[in-house]
Parts: C-alpha cells; structure tokens; sequence
C-alpha cells in the first residue's frame, strides 16, 4: 500500500501503518529479499561465500556491524549498499530535527507537537536515500560533532536560558535517528570520543552539557577498521567493542577473475576509450596479476595492503598511455602493447607503502620489477617451462627464437611506433610465431602481436633474450650482445 499521500498523524493510524525500528526493518526486508532469490548486495565481487554472508547473519542478528579490512575491500561501499534494504519511505513527525516517529516520538519538539495536536500532527515522508550519514573518524572529530552541544545563537534567538534543554543542537547521530550511520576508520576516533557511543550503543542514553537525555535512538551502526590502525594510529578501545555485535573480515580478491571483474565495473572508462582501443585478455591478466604480486613483494609493506584501486587506476592509465600514442601518431584504433605497461608506473607508485628495502630500490624501480613479476608468473600458464639447465644435443621449444637474436640485431619498439611499424617489427619473428601456433593455437589475430611481445619479455625474464629501456622504448638482443653493451 503506498502510504505517500497521507499527511497527518490520523490518517497514518486509520490505513493501518505499523511503524518498525530499524533493525527489524532490515531484517525482515532482507528475508524478503532472500526468498524472492534476489542479489542484495549488487556489485560487489568475490566475497560471495565469505563477507556477504557473514554481513547477512549480522543483519538477521540484528547487530551493529564492525567492518574490518585493509584499504580498498569495499568496505564502505558494503554500508551504503545495506540502505537498499530500508524501506523506501518511513513517516516523520513534520519539522522534526531527529526524524520523530509519530508513534514514539522522543524529542520535546515532537512530544510537544503531538500533545498540542493530536491527530492532526503533520506527517512528512522520509526516503530511503535520505536515511544514510557517514562520518571519517579523523582525530579533530569532536563529542559535539557526533552527538551535540548547547547552541548559544540558538538561546539568544529564543531567549532561553542554557538551563532549558531547548538550546540543544543535536549533532550527526540524533540527526540520523532511523537511519544507518557509518563510522570510518574508527580506530582514527579518539579513545574519550568512543567512550561517549558507549551509551548510544547499549542503552541509548546521551549527555550534552550535564542535561540528560533518555533518547532511545532508533540506528543501525555500522564501523569500518583498518587492523594496521590497531598499531600505527589507534585502537577500538575494548568496551566499545564488546558494543559491536559482529566483527566481519573482509579481504582482497581471491583470483585474477575476481580482480578484473571488480577492475571492469569500477575503471569508468571514456567511451572514446572503449570503441577506439582494443585491449587482449592477456594484458588485463597481467594488469591485475601485479596487485597480486604487489602483495607478496619483499619490497612492500604487507600490512598496509595494495588497495583494489591499484588496478582500477592502472587500468586508466593503460588505457591512456595507448590513446595518447594513438592521438599523436592520427590513428583511429589501436591496441594495447605491453610495453603500454610501462605508463602505469605512476598508478603503481602511489599505490604501495615500500618498507626500507623498497625505498632503497627507489619507487619506480619497484612498480618496474612489479610489472615484470607478473608477466614472469604469468609465461608457464602459457607456454613450456623454460629450463635452467639444458643438455647439449637437446632441442627446446625456445632454441629457434634465440638463434634468431643471435644472428641478429635485435629489435627496437619505440613507444610511439605506428600500428603498422609496430606490426612489421614483430611480424620478423617467424620463430615466435611458430611458438604460438603450437601452444596458444586459439589465439585470436588481434592478439597475436601483443602475445609476440609477451613472449619476449617472458624469454629477457627467465635469462634468454636481454631487455633494454631505451630512452623511447625498448630494444630486445640475445644475451651475448646484451653482455657486450654492460661491459663496454
């Protein structure tokens, strides 16, 4: 039944409204929504059988919730996803600062309101959207940010004495009376300012300026932690803690689909971008195999996590660096090289904490060996493992492609070579082309270039072929020749 239209407390009544806390409302929307076998928490990948059932027995549980992950798990967007279980409108006494409900009003302004007017209190609509606060815990965050001081403008405006509890100003919480209200970082709140949400949390007492308050606020508190602030910045201090019903673990993606998934939905890409660039299924493999090997690297920080924005931000910059080549050279289309991977070093960097021994390899030089890792890790799922020791009189899948280089030049790829330039450079190497053909004979022809490029750099990483960054590209030789231009 749509209750929109009503507009005083009397008609609520007669259409039979039956008002709810908000913790029931959750729950029972979300059996509903379970029944119906509907997603409730749409866009948010991997954590389907360990997060978001956890979150949904929370809910069932009718618990505040303490969402605990390092950076970039989602899990803000977890928080605001759960306002799509509210209902879409709740009814409010009209004019209140604290979304009164009519049937239990707690503050003096609608309690008043109701005894003056009875059925004829005016009744305005709450929407859903309008039900969400969210506050990052920073160490300025004060107890009258979050839950009120005396307004002194306030009293002299209506000449009142600080005596009179009218002179209230209600901070972030009482305003989100029957909403859902997030707390960020909370470890980042300092440790008097959680004290003060003991009460909120149990009993629904506050204190503002020795007045007292009984006000039972209806809220669903949702925390979000980082586990490295327990040690660098702060902590949750236990009583507080002992408030929260269910500490739910979140984590990063468990397998490159997962990553690329989240990467596709979150990259926000121009449509120029999408219709103009071609991008191999392989070069997002390696894009988001480097969050993977950002994690495991001796170089970074693992307490401080590698967000999932890494590969989003890189997969832009990918993206960009092929564009720009595009823009200048006047082409149409064109389609991402791997060494395009060498434009996502800035997305890299300022994505990672590097621990002593990473700053003493220098930001740049980490992302470099990142990138390099990933395609490395990446080759044997391909291609034959290549052996460090190999018999003499013995043939090897790579033996043709490294006489080649060795009867050879080499070749250079300049960062801005033309599509065609490009494709000409590679198209020399019959050797690697036979290579694919016999292991990856499904490639698709517009892959066929960048995986030629991907050979080589897998061969220069496991010590075949040498790899030099020029000043504006790359040059690829055999390791003799390699030798020669480090020792001249």
């Amino acid at each position: 039944m749509n209750y929109t239209t009503i507009k005083t407390f009397g008609e609520l009544k007669k259409a039979g409204y039956t008002p709810r806390n908000i913790k029931e409302e959750l729950r029972e929307n979300l059996i509903i929504r379970i029944r119906a076998g509907e997603t409730v928490f749409e866009g948010v990948h991997g954590y389907e059988d360990t997060v978001i059932p956890e979150l949904e027995r929370a809910i069932l549980s009718k618990h505040n919730i303490n969402l605990l992950g390092l950076r970039g798990q989602a899990k803000t967007r977890l928080a605001r996803l759960m306002v799509n279980l509210l209902d879409e409108y709740i009814p409010v006494v009209e004019g209140s600062e604290i979304n009164d409900d009519p049937y239990q009003p707690i503050s003096r302004y609608a309690v008043e309101l109701l005894k003056e007017q009875g059925d004829s209190t005016p009744i305005s609509w709450l929407h859903r959207s309008e039900r969400f606060s969210e506050k990052l815990a920073t160490p300025d965050v004060t107890v009258a940010d979050l839950i009120g001081d005396i307004d002194p403008i306030k009293a002299a405006n209506l000449r009142l004495s600080y005596a009179d509890d009218r002179v209230i100003h209600f901070g972030m919480i009482p305003r989100a009376n029957r909403s859902i209200f997030v707390i960020n970082e909370l470890p980042d709140l300092q440790a008097r300012i959680q004290v003060a949400l003991f009460n909120i949390l149990q009993e629904g007492d506050i204190q503002i300026r020795g007045f007292k308050l009984r006000l039972p606020l209806d809220l669903q508190f949702v925390f979000t932690a980082n586990p490295e602030d327990y040690t660098n910045r702060g902590s949750i201090v236990t009583p507080l803690k002992d408030r929260i019903g269910s500490q739910i673990l979140t984590h990063y993606p468990s397998s490159i689909a997962v990553a690329k998934s989240i990467t596709k939905q979150e990259a926000n890409l121009e449509k120029e971008q999408k219709e103009h660039i071609y991008v191999p299924e392989l070069a997002r493999d390696i894009l988001e195999q480097i969050s993977f090997e950002a994690r495991e690297s001796e170089f970074i920080d693992a307490k401080s996590g590698v967000s999932a924005r890494m590969g989003i931000t890189a997969f832009q910059n990918l993206l960009s660096t092929a564009e720009l080549r595009m823009l200048r050279n006047g082409d149409s289309n064109t389609t991402i090289r791997l060494s395009d991977f060498m434009g996502i070093v800035p997305a890299i960097t300022g994505k990672v904490e590097l621990v002593y021994e990473g700053e003493q390899e220098g930001a740049s030089t980490v992302a470099l060996h990142l990138i390099e890792s990933a395609v490395k890790t990446l080759f044997p799922t391909l291609f034959p493992k290549v052996e460090k020791l190999e018999k003499e009189n013995q043939r090897y899948p790579y033996d043709d492609i490294v006489q080649w280089f060795l009867n050879s030049d080499g070749i250079q790829l300049p960062d801005e070579l033309q599509d065609e330039a490009y494709q000409e450079t590679l198209s020399q190497l019959d050797a690697v082309r036979a290579l694919i053909q016999k292991y990856q004979p499904d490639t698709k022809t517009e892959d066929v270039y960048f995986l030629s490029e991907f050979v080589l750099w897998g061969l220069t990483l496991y010590n075949k072929l040498s790899k030099y960054r020029l000043g504006n590209g790359l040059q690829f030789q055999d390791n003799f020749q390699g030798y020669l231009r480090n020792n001249i």
